[in-house]
């Protein structure tokens, strides 16, 4: 065979083996594709799974240290009582505006929903299951709207979180709670939360990144609770692309770990890292590890985070053009709440420390100097010992 036949020959093979190639790709893109859209969710599986429950009761009953310890904070706190006193239900519920009033009042109610759901799982002691539907069915019958002020979708975020985390946990675990309130109160957070959420999103970009990632951290979670798959890859979605301050990529820095808001304050900082750790956990329980997103970029934001309100002033910081064009004059870090530390260092710690086996040494100093996790109203909290087992 001449020189030329031969070229032909092994062109034309080489060009079949790509067809070939090109069709078992897509095939198997196609089998992925089909996998990620048929996938069920895992239930409970806002934060927690049945599996983990069992481990954190386990912490409880054999009083395992260091989770037993911050277990004890959240026994003591009052609204994790069986006994707490609703001070609603409320028609309208705001944060600011007419109806500031009630901020305080709905945020204790609803804390204690989410927290008695907690004690309910981990003791077993039916009266905090029963506290926890009390509260969420009474807001049901009687809440009728988040008005549009300035900070809904802060609201819509922050205590539908708590709604959903709690309404995940008595569906799959509280055989009294019956059909008729599951549908009540899936209801109230289709009609009244989640509209607040997707006008959110919706909107052109307007906050600081705490905002979106606090909206993300509750939207995530009420698609596990809905089953629903679409809203599930749009939250993933914005964390990965949102064209918003409070997506991964446009809140922290994959250089240093400077934060979008590090030189607003230190207490806005820890609130945005916060939401982000909450989001990814959701999605871990899901068989999805956005921690990882980036290179580990979020644990590269808490060690930043966690260095300089250590005191140490030796972090990096340029002047941040964020997406808004509104943020972007804030020429040094704000010592602004610097070394007051809230409950969220745990969480991402567990994972990426006792997960993963990665280094976190200023996080790690954080937890030390702190102690047992307790409460916070804008964070799931008392990690020490909810992110304690595997």
């Amino acid at each position: 065979m001449n020189t030329n036949k031969l070229n032909n020959v092994m062109i034309a093979m080489t060009k079949k083996i790509f067809a070939a190639g090109a069709v078992l790709w897509f095939c198997c893109f196609l089998s992925i594709y089909a996998t990620a859209q048929t996938k069920t969710f895992i239930h409970p599986g806002v934060l927690h799974t049945f599996k983990e429950f069992g481990q954190l009761k386990k912490t409880v009953d054999h009083k395992i240290e260091p989770g037993y310890s911050s277990y004890l904070l959240l026994r003591s706190n009052p609204a994790a009582a069986a006994n707490y006193r609703m001070n609603g239900p409320y028609k309208v519920i705001a944060r600011d505006g007419e109806y500031a009033w009630t901020k305080p009042k709905m945020e204790a109610d609803f804390s204690a929903a989410y927290l008695n759901a907690i004690m309910w799982m981990v003791t077993g002691d039916k009266a905090h299951a029963k506290t926890s539907l009390h509260i969420l069915e009474a807001y049901a019958d009687t809440l009728k709207t988040i008005p549009s002020t300035n900070d809904s979708p802060l609201l819509a975020g922050l205590e539908g979180f708590k709604i959903i985390y709690t309404a995940e946990v008595l569906h799959y675990t509280y055989k009294d709670m019956d059909a008729v309130q599951l549908a009540k109160i899936t209801s109230m957070i289709t009609t009244v939360f989640l509209p607040v959420m997707d006008g959110f999103y919706n909107t052109k970009p307007y906050t600081n990144g705490n905002w979106g990632a606090i909206v993300t951290k509750a939207y995530i979670a009420a698609a596990i609770f809905l089953d629903n798959r679409p809203m599930y890859n749009k939250a993933i979605d914005f964390y990965y692309n949102g064209n918003d301050n409070g997506s991964l990529k446009n809140y922290i820095s994959g250089k240093t770990g400077q934060l979008q808001e590090s030189g607003r304050d230190q207490g806005h900082s820890q609130l945005g890292i916060g939401a982000l750790a909450t989001t990814c956990e959701e999605a871990w329980q899901q068989g999805d590890d956005l921690y990882a997103a980036l290179e580990n970029r979020l644990l590269k934001g808490f060690e930043y985070v966690a260095r300089y309100n250590l005191g140490d002033d030796g972090v990096p910081f340029t002047t941040w053009h964020d997406i808004t064009g509104k943020y972007s004059d804030w020429t040094t870090i704000s010592a602004k709440g610097r070394g007051r530390f809230i409950p969220i260092y745990y969480m991402a710690y567990h994972h990426y420390v006792i997960r993963k086996g990665l280094k976190m040494p200023y996080t790690k100093q954080v937890i030390d100097k702190v102690g047992p996790e307790g409460f916070d109203r804008d964070q799931p909290a008392f990690g020490t010992f909810l992110f304690s087992v595997n």
